[in-house]
């Protein structure tokens, strides 16, 4: 039995009807654009993260984007993130021509490290930028307060983490909600996907709505009126559709990747692959986090051996992400080195995805972990 990386036909399946009725409801209406639809949906996300403000965008990268526009981050302007992300959490910082500044991650968490932040700030920072990922919220809480002192906005790149929360000043905090704005993709293979591109922007700050949701449109403030200079990024009626149909099944697609990602901590136990001098480490939620699992990325040893004989017996898996940031060859004027974010780098050389979606059997998890574990036994030599 070959086991997919990940199944969207699966998922389909399962609401179909639902997912048909909502299409032929914007064809019916024959509105494509914004209109009704997008604004019921931006109404829908808004309750289910605690009623911010949200604007439907057109992907998760114009969502960044349109943050960094609507702070007016610009020419020699300085955003902290870190190197280890998808290529939108870099490139937006230097389409709005500012440098990004790269600090390195947690090794545990594969997310930025907050006691780096901090001597990371010069007086051109204009914004920090933290990723959430794979599921997981990076650990905003210690740097809340270098941010509110020296009135740096915080950006978060809640892409892949929709449903994510950390126990911050006492009480649970949904992902987005935390920073001045929030940013998330509903891309296809997202624990909340559309049937295409599609993204949101949400912040508690009504004027900075305001700025987004005209910049989304052009610049535009009342018809063919432009106060400034936007782009067009707006949310399809048909993506807001399909959106609104797979809303009320997040929830429980979450906690189905919650228990998958459970099954494989007690597969890979029992398998004698995990533990202090294992060829595996799992990922996990710190304490006071909720992980989604939008990957489950392990550490792995020989991970391109690895790879190669898990794709040769059809077990999906990936790596995310290869190349970190700062060393992508179109920054390189920012003049980054390797070795300048080792704990980055080394997670790019040794990290590999497994199969986690919601539809994912009991049957296909032993299958993946006996994969590995006959890989590992006996356990062959590093070239």
């Amino acid at each position: 039995m070959k086991v997919p990386l990940l199944d969207l036909k699966a998922q389909f399946l399962a609401i179909e009807s639902d997912i048909r009725a909502a299409i032929e409801r914007v064809l019916a209406s024959q509105q494509f654009i914004l209109g009704e639809e997008v604004a019921a949906f931006e109404k829908e996300m808004s309750a289910v993260l605690g009623g911010v403000e949200a604007i439907g965008v057109a992907s998760g990268t114009d969502a960044l984007y349109l943050a960094l526009m609507a702070l007016e981050v610009g020419e020699g302007d300085e955003v902290i993130t870190t190197p280890y992300s998808f290529f939108a959490t870099a490139s937006v910082i230097h389409r709005c021509g500012a440098r990004p500044v790269f600090v390195d991650i947690d090794p545990a968490t594969f997310n930025i490290l907050p006691d780096r932040i901090a001597r990371a700030v010069t007086p051109r920072t204009r914004a920090i930028l933290p990723v959430h990922l794979f599921g997981l919220m990076a650990d905003v809480e210690p740097f809340l307060d270098l941010s509110a002192r020296k009135g740096i906005p915080i950006i978060e790149d809640a892409a892949q983490a929709l449903g994510a929360t950390a126990r911050v000043r006492g009480g649970p905090v949904l992902s987005g909600t935390l920073g001045t704005v929030g940013c998330f993709s509903f891309f296809p293979s997202k624990n909340l996907g559309g049937a295409g591109d599609g993204g949101l922007v949400v912040t508690r700050d009504a004027a900075l709505a305001a700025r987004v949701r005209s910049l989304r449109q052009h610049g535009e403030e009342k018809t063919y009126v432009h106060t400034r200079v936007g782009i067009n990024s707006r949310l399809d009626a048909l993506q807001a559709a399909v959106l609104r149909a797979k809303l009320p099944h997040l929830e429980g697609w979450n906690l189905r990747r919650e228990a998958n990602a459970a099954r494989y901590h007690r597969l890979f136990d029992a398998a004698g692959l995990t533990g202090p001098d294992g060829p595996v480490q799992l990922p996990e939620a710190p304490p006071g986090f909720r992980h989604t699992y939008h990957q489950f990325v392990i550490r792995a040893r020989n991970r391109d051996l690895l790879l190669s004989r898990l794709r040769e017996e059809g077990i999906g898996c990936a790596v995310y992400y290869p190349v970190p940031l700062h060393l992508q060859p179109c920054f390189a004027p920012h003049r980054y080195r390797p070795g300048d974010f080792p704990v980055a780098e080394t997670a790019s050389a040794s990290t590999l995805a497994l199969p986690i979606y919601p539809e994912l059997s009991d049957e296909m998890q032993r299958q993946v972990v006996s994969a590995l574990g006959s890989f590992y036994s006996p356990e062959p030599r590093a070239r």
